[in-house]
């Protein structure tokens, strides 16, 4: 959700009207009511059975599209939505995808104008599923707006967590995800032991699930969720901040991995799926370290406090230019203005 506010600041101030929907899924709705974004709340997720993800990704297309005509758009956009895919090309409204996971499925036969990722993913085959191919950006997605950001210097105290205790955020994997793989779960259990045999250590734990991944955690270890050595937030928090103020973070893959990445906070994923461009080229400059085994997380994981940098010093200030670029590219074309 963060990630589109700069990109629709970026497109109002150029005398765009802007209409947002949002998905009952994880804490999306809650990012946007916390971020103070306007925005219509249409379809849920539909779990990990991939029959019901289907029928689930084709009825919210159907949801979408009395609204979509009421408001009428010349453009859509979004951030890897197959059902604004769908429903932009039944209503013929070019749609522009970025995307930052080369490995998700692609829909046959439906071609986005174009296609923006981060320059990590760099396949010229990706191309040929846009219109007018693929553009890169520098960074990560996470760099927009990561860069401006301004820590919350009483975050720790609004937690009740001392300052001189190591904080550690934990992110479960995604289990509900087509590409989840249950060895991400056994090194979720192992991590959250493992820690737990530290002294003067908090973990804070975001589920993906606020039902069924929260009622695995207080089940498994409800001691430690008594004393606050685990801690599982029952309201939104800003995820940057979080970070931030956390010494080590250890996630089940996705955006909590790359945001850490780009505020220079340790960060070691325990995902199992397919690993992506983008965390192929965070190993590599050593932003990310992979946990691939049991014995990984004993030899791997330090958790020590961190010394943290001034966030003037954190992520490029490119992204954003490159990804309006993009953008204008297609608002300016004459062969898809409506």
């Amino acid at each position: 959700m963060p990630f589109f506010i700069p990109i629709i600041n970026e497109l109002e101030q150029k005398g765009h009207t802007v209409f947002v929907s949002s998905r009952d899924c994880f804490q999306v709705c809650s990012l946007a009511d916390y971020f103070g974004l306007n925005h219509t709340k249409i379809g849920r997720h539909y779990g990990s059975n991939k029959l019901l993800k289907v029928l689930g990704t084709i009825w919210r297309s159907f949801q979408l599209a009395p609204v979509i005509l009421k408001e009428r758009p010349d453009f859509s956009i979004s951030h890897g939505s197959r059902s604004l895919i769908i429903l932009s090309s039944l209503l013929r409204i070019p749609t522009i995808l970025m995307f930052d996971y080369e490995h998700s499925k692609s829909l046959p036969f439906l071609k986005p104008v174009l296609g923006v990722a981060p320059e990590a993913i760099d396949d010229p085959r990706i191309g040929k599923n846009f219109k007018l191919g693929l553009r890169s950006y520098n960074g990560l997605k996470e760099d927009i707006y990561a860069s401006s950001f301004n820590p919350d210097p009483s975050f720790l105290e609004n937690l009740k967590i001392n300052k001189d205790d190591i904080v550690v955020t934990i992110r479960p994997p995604a289990t509900e995800a087509h590409y989840h793989n249950p060895e991400s779960e056994r090194l979720f259990f192992e991590v959250v032991e493992y820690l737990g045999s530290f002294p003067d250590l908090r973990m804070v734990i975001l589920p993906r699930n606020l039902v069924t991944q929260k009622n695995l955690i207080y089940k498994n270890w409800p001691r430690w969720c008594e004393e606050r050595k685990i801690i599982v937030p029952n309201w939104t928090l800003n995820g940057l901040d979080l970070i931030w103020h956390s010494d080590l973070v250890v996630s089940g893959g996705g955006t909590m991995n790359r945001e850490a990445a780009a505020l220079n906070v340790p960060v070691f994923s325990i995902f199992r799926g397919k690993i992506g461009a983008v965390d192929r080229y965070l190993v590599k400059s050593g932003r990310l370290t992979l946990i691939e085994t049991l014995d990984d997380i004993r030899s791997k994981i330090r958790p020590i406090h961190r010394q943290k940098r001034k966030s003037k010093d954190l992520a490029n200030r490119t992204a954003l230019k490159q990804i309006m670029a993009a953008i204008n590219e297609v608002i300016e074309n004459p062969a898809f203005s409506r």
